[in-house]
């Protein structure tokens, strides 16, 4: 008898104290729900109206009479009807963008309003938050919209987009390079960055298209380490460039060059300046050649000026994120480029585009081949007939 009334003693103890902490726990959750009002712990619920969001943004710039009609190029930096292609096309691809309903039934954000969030930080290089009193869309659904939409750029419209030139392409950059005086010319090449930052290596047209884009060396670099580390002429080296021939002066060229500035070394597919040219010949090349190379400014500053994002501080955004962003802005720049027509109505639609990459079982070349493809790029004396070439022909077809 003694043993069961200490077994139910020690029973009720356990019991009170199961009690007592069942207890603290209700009145625990009871304050956590009474304060935040969600399912998630520290979730606040702001009732925004993403409905009545939605069709004030259809109604300002997508509808049949639409408020702003006129001012959509100026605000989303194209055309509608490119717009809304983008707008497609990444919707088809991440579901993420697809409108959905919850759990009873209310709509969630739209397309346009993610997208349009989306647009609105990239152009106006402002804060996540800051697209929230318009679009209707939380600063955290911002970014994540900002992130997916960069990278559904990146799959949908790289290839076609942001592609090395194909046959079509280099037989009209040389058409274009024997026009301005300089034949074999395949565009103008630098290395972005005036102050510390993450570096921008491109290569340009005439008609600012972005051909190469090598983004994410520290601004503490100069151009010679940023081309040490860039694979611009790796496709040329491993033998895989597309064929380029070209006369100047009677003297056969089968290896295209770049108009770059006097920083860079002296090498074959490189064509620069005179530092202080001596001589009527000198001086109107080197004013040929300084006034095309300015190409590749200008399409740094139409880039810069259709997204902003690009030109001021972006301390919130890691390098990853930064890198997506870099590489869409460019896509969607050269989208500009080729709606608006400045691409001079030439063939992007495909049917010159590279054929899909397989696996191939043919012999490679050899090593001595790279090697010696690589000392031909680098060479000094290919560098000075070049220009010597150069320079006469320009005096020969203009200076005379």
């Amino acid at each position: 008898m003694e043993d069961i009334l200490h077994f139910d003693e020690d029973s009720d103890d356990e019991w009170d104290l199961l009690l007592a902490e069942t207890k603290r726990e209700e009145e625990s959750r009871s304050k956590r729900r009474n304060k935040h009002r969600g399912s998630v712990p520290g979730h606040r619920i702001i009732r925004r109206g993403r409905v009545e969001g939605h069709e004030r943004l259809y109604h300002d710039y997508f509808a049949p009479n639409c408020v702003y009609d006129a001012f959509f190029r100026r605000r989303f930096r194209m055309g509608r009807p490119l717009f809304l292609r983008i707008v497609n096309g990444v919707e088809q691809y991440d579901p993420y963008f697809v409108q959905t309903t919850d759990a009873i039934g209310n709509l969630g954000l739209s397309s346009l309003q993610k997208v349009t969030a989306s647009f609105r930080i990239l152009t106006y290089g402002t804060p996540a938050d800051s697209v929230d009193e318009y679009v209707r869309i939380g600063e955290s659904t911002a970014i994540e919209s900002l992130r997916r939409f960069v990278q559904a750029v990146i799959a949908v419209f790289g290839d076609e987009y942001l592609r090395p030139p194909n046959n079509n392409d280099i037989a009209r950059l040389l058409a274009i390079g024997e026009q301005r005086g300089f034949p074999g010319m395949l565009g103008m090449y630098t290395g972005h960055c005036h102050e510390p930052t993450i570096i921008l290596e491109a290569v340009a047209s005439q008609d600012l298209w972005i051909w190469h884009a090598f983004f994410g060396l520290p601004g503490s670099l100069n151009d010679i380490n940023v081309l040490e580390r860039s694979p611009v002429f790796a496709t040329l080296t491993e033998g895989r460039a597309p064929p380029i021939n070209y006369r100047i002066n009677g003297h056969d060229y089968t290896m295209g060059y770049y108009l770059a500035d006097g920083i860079y070394p002296n090498w074959s597919t490189f064509v620069k300046t005179i530092p202080c040219p001596q001589g009527l010949k000198r001086k109107h090349y080197a004013a040929a050649q300084e006034s095309i190379r300015k190409d590749v400014e200008r399409a740094f500053g139409v880039l810069q000026a259709r997204f902003a994002i690009v030109r001021g501080p972006t301390r919130f955004w890691d390098e990853e994120t930064l890198a997506y962003i870099m590489k869409a802005c460019i896509i969607m720049h050269n989208m500009i480029i080729e709606d608006e027509g400045a691409t001079n109505d030439n063939d992007f639609d495909g049917s010159g585009e590279n054929p899909i990459v397989q696996v191939s079982h043919v012999h490679t070349p050899e090593f001595v081949d790279f090697i010696q493809t690589h000392h031909q790029i680098r060479s000094n004396a290919s560098h000075s007939q070049l220009h010597y070439y150069l320079i006469e022909h320009l005096w020969q077809r203009y200076g005379q």
